[in-house]
Protein backbone atom coordinates (compact mmCIF):
# COMPACT_ATOMS: atom_id res chain seq x y z
CA UNK A 1 0.00 0.00 0.00
CA UNK A 2 1.42 3.75 -0.90
CA UNK A 3 0.02 7.07 0.31
CA UNK A 4 0.19 10.27 -0.97
CA UNK A 5 -0.90 13.26 1.16
CA UNK A 6 -1.62 16.68 0.95
CA UNK A 7 -2.83 19.42 3.67
CA UNK A 8 -5.31 21.36 1.69
CA UNK A 9 -5.69 24.23 4.60
CA UNK A 10 -5.50 23.71 8.76
CA UNK A 11 -7.93 20.64 9.37
CA UNK A 12 -8.65 19.26 5.53
CA UNK A 13 -6.18 16.75 4.12
CA UNK A 14 -6.72 14.72 0.86
CA UNK A 15 -5.01 10.99 0.34
CA UNK A 16 -4.55 8.94 -2.59
CA UNK A 17 -4.03 5.82 -1.40
CA UNK A 18 -3.09 2.87 -4.00
CA UNK A 19 -3.51 -0.97 -2.63
CA UNK A 20 -1.58 -3.23 -4.72
CA UNK A 21 -3.48 -5.64 -7.32
CA UNK A 22 -2.14 -9.02 -5.34
CA UNK A 23 -4.58 -8.14 -2.71
CA UNK A 24 -7.38 -6.61 -4.68
CA UNK A 25 -7.26 -9.68 -7.10
CA UNK A 26 -7.02 -12.22 -3.62
CA UNK A 27 -9.99 -10.02 -2.50
CA UNK A 28 -12.54 -11.03 -5.38
CA UNK A 29 -11.34 -14.37 -5.12
CA UNK A 30 -12.32 -15.03 -1.18
CA UNK A 31 -15.82 -12.91 -2.34
CA UNK A 32 -16.88 -15.22 -5.20
CA UNK A 33 -15.79 -17.90 -3.55
CA UNK A 34 -17.67 -16.88 -1.15
CA UNK A 35 -21.05 -16.28 -3.05
CA UNK A 36 -20.53 -19.45 -5.27
CA UNK A 37 -20.98 -21.36 -1.85
CA UNK A 38 -24.86 -20.68 -1.49
CA UNK A 39 -25.24 -21.46 -5.42
CA UNK A 40 -26.68 -24.29 -7.28
CA UNK A 41 -25.61 -24.66 -10.87
CA UNK A 42 -26.31 -27.16 -13.26
CA UNK A 43 -23.70 -29.24 -13.60
CA UNK A 44 -21.67 -28.87 -11.25
CA UNK A 45 -22.24 -29.58 -6.85
CA UNK A 46 -22.90 -26.94 -4.72
CA UNK A 47 -20.34 -24.87 -4.04
CA UNK A 48 -17.49 -26.58 -6.48
CA UNK A 49 -18.19 -24.57 -9.77
CA UNK A 50 -14.97 -22.28 -10.81
CA UNK A 51 -14.92 -19.29 -10.95
CA UNK A 52 -15.31 -18.25 -14.42
CA UNK A 53 -18.61 -19.79 -13.70
CA UNK A 54 -19.80 -18.57 -11.18
CA UNK A 55 -18.82 -14.89 -12.44
CA UNK A 56 -21.96 -15.70 -15.00
CA UNK A 57 -24.49 -16.07 -11.87
CA UNK A 58 -23.53 -13.63 -9.33
CA UNK A 59 -24.13 -9.93 -8.84
CA UNK A 60 -21.58 -8.51 -10.20
CA UNK A 61 -22.37 -4.82 -8.94
CA UNK A 62 -22.42 -6.47 -5.28
CA UNK A 63 -19.58 -8.33 -5.04
CA UNK A 64 -17.46 -5.23 -6.27
CA UNK A 65 -19.19 -3.66 -3.30
CA UNK A 66 -17.88 -6.20 -0.48
CA UNK A 67 -14.39 -6.38 -2.36
CA UNK A 68 -14.33 -2.52 -1.80
CA UNK A 69 -15.22 -2.36 1.68
CA UNK A 70 -13.14 -5.24 2.24
CA UNK A 71 -9.91 -3.54 0.79
CA UNK A 72 -10.39 0.29 1.06
CA UNK A 73 -11.75 0.19 4.68
CA UNK A 74 -8.46 -1.77 6.51
CA UNK A 75 -6.02 0.53 3.97
CA UNK A 76 -7.92 4.02 4.86
CA UNK A 77 -7.90 3.17 8.76
CA UNK A 78 -3.86 2.20 8.15
CA UNK A 79 -3.00 5.64 5.89
CA UNK A 80 -4.80 7.03 9.16
CA UNK A 81 -2.17 5.57 11.61
CA UNK A 82 0.95 5.80 9.27
CA UNK A 83 0.25 9.82 9.20
CA UNK A 84 -0.94 10.40 12.97
CA UNK A 85 -4.59 11.59 11.05
CA UNK A 86 -7.69 11.87 13.36
CA UNK A 87 -10.50 12.03 11.64
CA UNK A 88 -13.97 14.32 12.73
CA UNK A 89 -15.97 13.74 9.88
CA UNK A 90 -17.27 10.53 7.70
CA UNK A 91 -14.43 11.13 4.75
CA UNK A 92 -15.16 11.55 1.32
CA UNK A 93 -14.01 8.48 -1.21
CA UNK A 94 -13.53 8.47 -4.81
CA UNK A 95 -12.75 5.67 -6.93
CA UNK A 96 -9.84 6.36 -9.42
CA UNK A 97 -9.37 2.73 -10.39
CA UNK A 98 -10.91 -0.52 -9.33
CA UNK A 99 -10.58 -3.66 -11.48
CA UNK A 100 -9.94 -7.32 -10.27
CA UNK A 101 -6.78 -7.20 -12.00
CA UNK A 102 -5.04 -4.27 -11.38
CA UNK A 103 -3.84 -1.98 -8.11
CA UNK A 104 -7.46 -0.20 -6.38
CA UNK A 105 -6.43 3.88 -6.00
CA UNK A 106 -9.06 5.71 -4.51
CA UNK A 107 -9.21 9.51 -3.01
CA UNK A 108 -9.91 10.56 0.41
CA UNK A 109 -10.77 14.07 1.79
CA UNK A 110 -10.91 14.11 5.50
CA UNK A 111 -11.28 16.13 8.22
CA UNK A 112 -9.17 16.37 11.31
CA UNK A 113 -9.29 18.04 14.43
CA UNK A 114 -9.43 21.88 14.00
CA UNK A 115 -6.05 23.56 16.11
CA UNK A 116 -6.96 25.56 19.22
CA UNK A 117 -5.69 28.51 19.71
CA UNK A 118 -6.30 29.20 23.69
CA UNK A 119 -6.83 32.50 25.17
CA UNK A 120 -6.79 32.84 29.23
CA UNK A 121 -8.32 29.86 30.93
CA UNK A 122 -6.94 30.76 34.13
CA UNK A 123 -8.01 33.91 37.23
CA UNK A 124 -11.02 34.93 35.14
CA UNK A 125 -12.25 37.30 37.87
CA UNK A 126 -15.86 35.57 37.51
CA UNK A 127 -17.58 35.94 41.06
CA UNK A 128 -19.40 32.86 42.98
CA UNK A 129 -22.95 34.21 43.66
CA UNK A 130 -24.39 34.38 46.90
CA UNK A 131 -27.13 32.18 48.03
CA UNK A 132 -29.67 33.76 50.13
CA UNK A 133 -33.11 31.86 51.55
CA UNK A 134 -35.23 34.43 52.57
CA UNK A 135 -38.13 33.74 55.22
CA UNK A 136 -40.90 34.68 52.59
CA UNK A 137 -39.14 31.84 50.65
CA UNK A 138 -39.51 29.04 53.54
CA UNK A 139 -43.06 30.37 53.96
CA UNK A 140 -44.08 29.66 50.70
CA UNK A 141 -42.88 26.12 50.97
CA UNK A 142 -44.48 25.58 54.09
CA UNK A 143 -47.60 26.66 52.29
CA UNK A 144 -47.25 24.19 49.66
CA UNK A 145 -47.07 21.09 51.86
CA UNK A 146 -50.15 22.47 53.66
CA UNK A 147 -51.78 22.52 50.44
CA UNK A 148 -50.41 19.35 49.45
CA UNK A 149 -51.75 17.79 52.69
CA UNK A 150 -55.09 19.81 52.64
CA UNK A 151 -58.14 17.85 53.32
CA UNK A 152 -60.93 18.39 49.93
CA UNK A 153 -64.19 18.83 51.73
CA UNK A 154 -67.34 18.79 49.07
CA UNK A 155 -69.18 21.58 48.52
CA UNK A 156 -73.09 21.30 48.90
CA UNK A 157 -74.51 24.74 48.57
CA UNK A 158 -71.71 27.17 47.91
CA UNK A 159 -70.44 29.18 45.19
CA UNK A 160 -67.21 28.82 43.37
CA UNK A 161 -64.19 30.55 44.49
CA UNK A 162 -60.57 30.93 43.74
CA UNK A 163 -58.96 27.66 44.35
CA UNK A 164 -61.82 25.40 44.71
CA UNK A 165 -61.44 22.37 42.90
CA UNK A 166 -64.83 21.66 40.25
CA UNK A 167 -65.62 18.53 38.43
CA UNK A 168 -67.41 19.00 34.57
CA UNK A 169 -68.73 18.45 31.81
CA UNK A 170 -68.31 20.76 28.69
CA UNK A 171 -68.43 20.86 24.88
CA UNK A 172 -66.89 23.46 22.56
CA UNK A 173 -68.63 25.01 19.88
CA UNK A 174 -67.39 27.83 16.61
CA UNK A 175 -70.96 28.64 16.21
CA UNK A 176 -73.22 26.22 16.15
CA UNK A 177 -70.17 23.55 15.01
CA UNK A 178 -68.72 21.63 17.75
CA UNK A 179 -64.84 21.20 17.54
CA UNK A 180 -62.71 18.61 17.62
CA UNK A 181 -61.03 17.88 21.14
CA UNK A 182 -63.49 20.58 22.63
CA UNK A 183 -65.34 17.89 24.78
CA UNK A 184 -64.93 16.22 28.42
CA UNK A 185 -66.57 15.20 30.78
CA UNK A 186 -65.71 14.86 34.65
CA UNK A 187 -62.66 16.62 34.10
CA UNK A 188 -61.20 18.16 37.27
CA UNK A 189 -60.05 21.67 36.90
CA UNK A 190 -58.46 23.92 40.08
CA UNK A 191 -59.48 27.75 39.83
CA UNK A 192 -56.83 30.05 39.50
CA UNK A 193 -54.91 27.41 37.83
CA UNK A 194 -54.55 29.11 34.53
CA UNK A 195 -54.57 25.94 32.44
CA UNK A 196 -58.08 26.75 30.58
CA UNK A 197 -58.53 29.01 28.07
CA UNK A 198 -57.84 32.37 29.27
CA UNK A 199 -61.28 33.74 30.81
CA UNK A 200 -62.97 30.66 31.10
CA UNK A 201 -62.30 29.56 34.83
CA UNK A 202 -63.00 33.18 35.92
CA UNK A 203 -66.79 32.52 34.59
CA UNK A 204 -67.03 29.67 36.33
CA UNK A 205 -66.77 31.72 39.61
CA UNK A 206 -69.85 32.26 41.59
CA UNK A 207 -71.82 28.93 40.00
CA UNK A 208 -73.06 26.12 42.13
CA UNK A 209 -72.93 22.50 41.80
CA UNK A 210 -75.69 21.46 39.48
CA UNK A 211 -76.04 24.30 37.39
CA UNK A 212 -75.19 24.34 33.42
CA UNK A 213 -73.84 27.48 31.77
CA UNK A 214 -72.86 28.71 28.55
CA UNK A 215 -69.10 30.70 28.67
CA UNK A 216 -67.82 32.45 26.21
CA UNK A 217 -64.03 32.86 25.61
CA UNK A 218 -61.55 33.95 22.69
CA UNK A 219 -58.57 31.53 21.59
CA UNK A 220 -55.26 33.50 22.11
CA UNK A 221 -52.99 34.02 18.97
CA UNK A 222 -50.61 31.65 18.41
CA UNK A 223 -53.16 28.34 19.92
CA UNK A 224 -51.51 24.95 19.23
CA UNK A 225 -54.77 24.21 17.34
CA UNK A 226 -54.57 26.49 13.54
CA UNK A 227 -58.01 26.18 13.12
CA UNK A 228 -59.07 27.83 16.49
CA UNK A 229 -56.30 30.46 16.99
CA UNK A 230 -58.31 34.17 17.64
CA UNK A 231 -61.20 32.20 17.29
CA UNK A 232 -64.10 32.90 19.32
CA UNK A 233 -65.92 30.26 20.62
CA UNK A 234 -68.64 29.20 23.66
CA UNK A 235 -68.50 25.88 26.09
CA UNK A 236 -71.33 24.68 27.77
CA UNK A 237 -70.84 23.49 30.86
CA UNK A 238 -72.06 21.65 33.58
CA UNK A 239 -70.60 21.69 37.37
CA UNK A 240 -70.48 18.23 38.59
CA UNK A 241 -69.36 19.44 41.91
CA UNK A 242 -67.43 21.38 43.88
CA UNK A 243 -64.28 20.50 46.64
CA UNK A 244 -62.59 23.21 48.70
CA UNK A 245 -59.70 22.57 50.24
CA UNK A 246 -59.21 22.85 54.33
CA UNK A 247 -55.83 23.37 54.99
CA UNK A 248 -54.47 22.49 58.23
CA UNK A 249 -52.59 24.85 61.11
CA UNK A 250 -49.22 25.19 60.43
CA UNK A 251 -48.26 24.36 64.24
CA UNK A 252 -46.16 21.64 65.62
CA UNK A 253 -49.09 18.81 65.38
CA UNK A 254 -49.15 19.76 61.92
CA UNK A 255 -45.08 19.34 61.69
CA UNK A 256 -45.77 15.91 63.31
CA UNK A 257 -47.69 14.78 60.54
CA UNK A 258 -46.20 15.46 57.74
CA UNK A 259 -42.36 15.33 58.89
CA UNK A 260 -40.31 13.59 61.36
CA UNK A 261 -39.93 16.42 63.51
CA UNK A 262 -41.72 17.48 66.93
CA UNK A 263 -42.21 21.17 66.24
CA UNK A 264 -42.41 23.49 63.49
CA UNK A 265 -39.36 25.89 63.82
CA UNK A 266 -37.92 22.43 63.48
CA UNK A 267 -39.46 21.76 60.41
CA UNK A 268 -38.82 25.49 59.26
CA UNK A 269 -35.01 24.74 59.74
CA UNK A 270 -34.73 21.47 57.81
CA UNK A 271 -36.74 23.52 55.10
CA UNK A 272 -34.02 26.31 55.35
CA UNK A 273 -31.19 23.77 55.49
CA UNK A 274 -32.21 21.99 52.34
CA UNK A 275 -33.20 25.11 50.12
CA UNK A 276 -29.91 26.62 50.80
CA UNK A 277 -28.43 23.60 49.90
CA UNK A 278 -30.07 23.15 46.71
CA UNK A 279 -29.39 26.99 46.11
CA UNK A 280 -25.93 26.26 46.40
CA UNK A 281 -26.14 22.92 44.07
CA UNK A 282 -28.02 25.28 40.92
CA UNK A 283 -25.57 28.18 42.00
CA UNK A 284 -22.22 25.77 41.72
CA UNK A 285 -23.80 24.22 38.51
CA UNK A 286 -24.29 27.94 37.03
CA UNK A 287 -20.72 29.09 38.33
CA UNK A 288 -19.18 26.41 36.42
CA UNK A 289 -21.24 26.70 33.08
CA UNK A 290 -20.26 30.44 33.38
CA UNK A 291 -16.42 29.77 33.90
CA UNK A 292 -16.66 27.18 30.77
CA UNK A 293 -17.98 29.37 28.69
CA UNK A 294 -15.83 32.47 29.36
CA UNK A 295 -12.68 29.98 28.72
CA UNK A 296 -14.47 29.01 25.63
CA UNK A 297 -15.09 32.17 24.40
CA UNK A 298 -11.47 33.58 24.62
CA UNK A 299 -10.43 30.72 22.71
CA UNK A 300 -10.13 30.81 18.73
CA UNK A 301 -11.16 27.17 17.23
CA UNK A 302 -12.73 26.86 13.29
CA UNK A 303 -15.08 24.06 13.70
CA UNK A 304 -15.02 21.92 10.06
CA UNK A 305 -18.84 21.59 8.43
CA UNK A 306 -18.27 17.85 8.11
CA UNK A 307 -17.44 17.90 11.78
CA UNK A 308 -20.48 20.33 12.84
CA UNK A 309 -23.45 18.32 10.45
CA UNK A 310 -22.48 14.89 12.41
CA UNK A 311 -23.32 17.07 15.67
CA UNK A 312 -26.40 18.13 13.78
CA UNK A 313 -27.41 14.64 13.11
CA UNK A 314 -26.49 13.36 16.69
CA UNK A 315 -28.89 15.71 18.10
CA UNK A 316 -31.31 15.11 15.74
CA UNK A 317 -31.31 11.39 16.36
CA UNK A 318 -31.71 12.79 19.84
CA UNK A 319 -34.69 14.25 19.32
CA UNK A 320 -36.31 11.67 17.18
CA UNK A 321 -35.81 9.33 20.17
CA UNK A 322 -36.73 11.45 22.44
CA UNK A 323 -40.14 12.34 20.70
CA UNK A 324 -40.67 8.03 19.40
CA UNK A 325 -40.66 7.35 23.23
CA UNK A 326 -43.87 10.05 23.70
CA UNK A 327 -45.35 8.28 20.74
CA UNK A 328 -44.83 11.35 18.21
CA UNK A 329 -43.14 10.74 14.53
CA UNK A 330 -40.74 13.35 13.87
CA UNK A 331 -42.49 14.74 10.89
CA UNK A 332 -45.55 15.20 13.92
CA UNK A 333 -42.99 17.20 15.69
CA UNK A 334 -41.92 19.98 12.99
CA UNK A 335 -46.25 20.31 12.45
CA UNK A 336 -46.79 20.80 16.10
CA UNK A 337 -44.29 23.16 16.40
CA UNK A 338 -44.99 25.09 12.45
CA UNK A 339 -41.98 23.86 11.18
CA UNK A 340 -39.42 21.63 8.99
CA UNK A 341 -36.62 18.97 9.27
CA UNK A 342 -34.81 21.89 7.54
CA UNK A 343 -35.43 24.50 9.87
CA UNK A 344 -34.74 22.23 12.72
CA UNK A 345 -31.31 21.33 11.39
CA UNK A 346 -30.55 24.59 11.36
CA UNK A 347 -31.62 25.71 14.82
CA UNK A 348 -29.67 22.90 16.24
CA UNK A 349 -26.26 24.85 14.23
CA UNK A 350 -24.88 27.19 17.22
CA UNK A 351 -26.03 24.38 19.85
CA UNK A 352 -23.61 22.20 17.53
CA UNK A 353 -21.02 24.12 17.23
CA UNK A 354 -20.56 25.43 20.62
CA UNK A 355 -20.58 22.16 22.13
CA UNK A 356 -18.06 21.26 19.51
CA UNK A 357 -15.80 24.08 20.26
CA UNK A 358 -16.45 23.64 24.39
CA UNK A 359 -15.32 19.93 24.11
CA UNK A 360 -11.84 20.51 21.90
CA UNK A 361 -11.07 23.77 23.86
CA UNK A 362 -11.31 21.64 27.18
CA UNK A 363 -9.13 18.58 25.25
CA UNK A 364 -6.98 20.99 24.24
CA UNK A 365 -6.38 22.79 28.53
CA UNK A 366 -6.15 18.76 29.21
CA UNK A 367 -3.30 18.54 26.98
CA UNK A 368 -1.69 21.41 28.09
CA UNK A 369 -2.07 21.12 31.66
CA UNK A 370 -0.94 17.24 31.80
CA UNK A 371 -4.54 16.98 32.90
CA UNK A 372 -5.42 12.90 32.94
CA UNK A 373 -7.19 10.01 34.60
CA UNK A 374 -6.09 7.03 36.49
CA UNK A 375 -7.22 3.70 35.95
CA UNK A 376 -8.12 3.84 39.76
CA UNK A 377 -9.96 6.77 39.00
CA UNK A 378 -11.94 4.94 35.86
CA UNK A 379 -12.80 1.54 38.16
CA UNK A 380 -13.71 4.09 40.85
CA UNK A 381 -16.50 5.44 38.08
CA UNK A 382 -17.72 2.55 36.95
CA UNK A 383 -17.96 1.14 40.63
CA UNK A 384 -20.47 4.40 41.11
CA UNK A 385 -22.14 4.11 37.75
CA UNK A 386 -22.82 0.37 38.91
CA UNK A 387 -24.30 0.94 41.73
CA UNK A 388 -26.56 3.48 40.78
CA UNK A 389 -28.24 1.64 38.16
CA UNK A 390 -28.06 -1.49 40.06
CA UNK A 391 -25.48 -3.62 37.87
CA UNK A 392 -22.12 -5.06 38.63
CA UNK A 393 -18.97 -3.19 37.52
CA UNK A 394 -18.25 -5.80 35.52
CA UNK A 395 -21.26 -5.73 33.29
CA UNK A 396 -21.00 -2.10 32.95
CA UNK A 397 -17.50 -2.31 31.99
CA UNK A 398 -17.97 -4.85 29.45
CA UNK A 399 -21.01 -2.88 27.97
CA UNK A 400 -18.57 0.34 27.39
CA UNK A 401 -16.17 -1.76 25.45
CA UNK A 402 -18.51 -3.52 23.58
CA UNK A 403 -20.00 -0.74 22.21
CA UNK A 404 -16.58 0.89 21.94
CA UNK A 405 -17.33 3.50 24.28
CA UNK A 406 -14.57 3.14 26.80
CA UNK A 407 -12.72 5.69 25.33
CA UNK A 408 -15.31 8.20 25.22
CA UNK A 409 -15.68 7.50 29.09
CA UNK A 410 -12.04 8.22 29.58
CA UNK A 411 -12.45 11.66 27.59
CA UNK A 412 -15.81 12.57 29.92
CA UNK A 413 -13.68 12.23 32.96
CA UNK A 414 -11.11 14.10 31.71
CA UNK A 415 -13.36 16.82 30.76
CA UNK A 416 -14.96 16.84 34.22
CA UNK A 417 -11.38 17.24 35.75
CA UNK A 418 -10.18 19.91 33.26
CA UNK A 419 -13.59 21.58 34.54
CA UNK A 420 -12.44 20.79 38.35
CA UNK A 421 -9.43 22.52 37.28
CA UNK A 422 -10.68 25.61 35.67
CA UNK A 423 -13.12 26.36 38.71
CA UNK A 424 -10.25 26.11 40.82
CA UNK A 425 -7.96 28.22 39.49
CA UNK A 426 -10.44 30.98 38.81
CA UNK A 427 -9.13 33.11 41.57
CA UNK A 428 -12.04 35.63 42.63
CA UNK A 429 -14.17 33.27 42.11
CA UNK A 430 -12.30 30.47 44.42
CA UNK A 431 -12.24 33.47 47.22
CA UNK A 432 -15.65 34.85 46.77
CA UNK A 433 -17.00 31.37 46.95
CA UNK A 434 -14.95 30.38 50.30
CA UNK A 435 -16.64 33.72 52.05
CA UNK A 436 -19.43 32.90 50.83
CA UNK A 437 -19.24 29.63 52.13
CA UNK A 438 -18.35 31.63 55.79
CA UNK A 439 -21.68 33.94 55.13
CA UNK A 440 -23.73 30.99 54.99
CA UNK A 441 -22.20 29.28 58.24
CA UNK A 442 -22.59 32.15 59.92
CA UNK A 443 -26.42 32.69 58.63
CA UNK A 444 -27.51 29.25 59.62
CA UNK A 445 -25.72 29.57 63.15
CA UNK A 446 -27.63 32.77 63.75
CA UNK A 447 -30.91 30.98 62.87
CA UNK A 448 -29.88 28.36 65.31
CA UNK A 449 -29.41 30.79 67.77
Amino acid sequence: MSVKIEKKNNNIYEMEITVGVEEVSAAFDRVMKRAGQGLSIPGFRKGKAPKHIIERYVDKDAVKNEVMEQVSYPALFEAYKEHSITPVSRPAMQVVQFEADKDLIFKVTVETKPDVELGQYKSLGIERQAVEVTDEQVAEELERRQNRHAKLIPVEDGEIIDQDIVTIDFEGFLGDVPFEGGKGENHELTIGSGTFIPGFEEQLKGAKSGQELEISVKFPEGYHSEELSEKDAMFKVKINGIKRKELAALDDEFAKDVSEFDTLEELKQDIREKMISAAEARRDNEYKTEVIKKVAENAVCEIPEGMKQERIDALMEDLQQNMSYQGISMEQYCQYVNTSREALRESFSQQATDGLKTELVLEAIAEKEGITVTDEEIESEINRMAMQYGRTAEELKSALEARGEMQMFKMSLTSEHTVDFLVKNNGAGQESAAAQNTDSESNVTEENE
